[in-house]
């Protein structure tokens, strides 16, 4: 098979299409024919070494869309739909970057969907995050208000439309002018554009503040995402596009507004329903919902597609359709 091998760190060229060989599923284990994989961040910082885990050389990616080849020992037939994230996916072991790819059983979700694969392959990290941050981070409820920080992110964007669908009012930031149209198209209420004091900017629409926030652009912003949150409001830290991910010197008292909370989430394949995947892509399917898929590569475009996540511009959820 054709496979993205790392070897080591450093920039995208380090990135290489090899032929490989074909991994030997055991019983309990799935082999997946990848259709389709999507594009994260967690591979742009694997691929420069700053990931915490892992082990080299590797094929990364930690999702994969596609079907079932061969699956020993389990009832999952030839042939069935499935996506597959997480679990040390391109990390402990070789990943989605390939045309196939070995995965345990339990972290295998089923789907049955018309869908284009270039679609589908842009949906299970990104689905199971945005679900994830309003559900377990926020708890949040029809009729509240949010804020998205960093929202023309994948993440960002498919948050703005499952909290559309479930009742809430969304004020989502940009930084650059020129991506309104995209926000507003995927449902955005008020389209915030970030100068770095969004609190002032949120209490003109929400004079008390949100109801909720996520934080997807680091901690360089997180303090000012919190004060744009009513008292007894969550933010919920779920991203970290800046690359900056620690607090020196976090003094709680000075950073808290009271009675605000501060949550995190980081989810699993377990994380994601298959009844909420289902219905997520039958409501696509129907028009109720979109996908922001951003730019499909070949795999011969993998080093083009990582410069591209470097550059931020993939313009949605980036995917390789094989």
């Amino acid at each position: 098979m054709r496979a993205v091998v790392l070897d080591r760190p450093g920039p995208p060229e380090v990135l290489q299409v090899r032929d490989v060989p074909v991994p030997t599923p055991g019983p309990g284990d799935v082999l997946i024919r990848v259709r389709a994989f999507g594009l994260n961040r967690s591979e742009l910082h694997f691929r420069q070494g700053l990931a915490e885990s892992g082990s080299l050389p590797r094929i990364p990616g930690i999702e994969a869309t596609g079907v079932v080849a061969s699956a020993p020992g389990t009832d999952l037939l030839e042939g069935t739909q499935v996506m597959t994230l997480m679990g040390g996916m391109g990390r402990a072991f070789d990943g989605g970057y390939a045309e196939y790819v070995l995965v345990p059983a339990e972290q295998v979700i089923p789907f049955r969907s018309a869908l284009p694969w270039e679609q589908l392959g842009a949906v299970p990290e990104m689905l199971q995050t945005a679900y994830g941050s309003l559900t377990v981070g926020l708890q949040a409820q029809p009729g509240q208000s949010l804020l998205i920080r960093g929202g023309t992110s994948s993440i960002g964007l498919a948050l703005a439309v499952l909290a559309k669908r479930h009742g809430l009012t969304v004020l989502s930031t940009t930084r650059r002018p020129e991506a309104r149209a995209q926000l507003e198209q995927v449902g955005v209420d008020h389209v915030l554009i970030d100068d770095g004091d969004l609190a002032a900017q949120v209490r003109h629409f929400q004079p008390t503040g949100v109801d909720a926030a996520v934080e997807l652009v680091g901690v360089n912003t997180l303090r000012d995402t919190l004060r744009a949150v009513r008292t007894g409001g969550t933010v919920c830290f779920t991203g970290m596009l800046s690359n900056q991910w620690t607090i020196d010197s976090f003094y709680p008292m000075d950073w808290l507004p009271n009675g605000v909370r501060l949550t995190a989430y980081s989810g699993e394949a377990a994380d994601l329903p298959a009844h909420v995947l289902q219905a997520f892509l039958d409501d696509v399917a129907a028009g109720d919902a979109l996908i922001p898929l951003g730019t499909v590569y070949g795999i011969d475009d993998i080093v083009k597609a990582h410069r591209d996540m470097e550059a931020g511009r993939v313009g949605g959820k980036g995917v390789v359709l094989l």
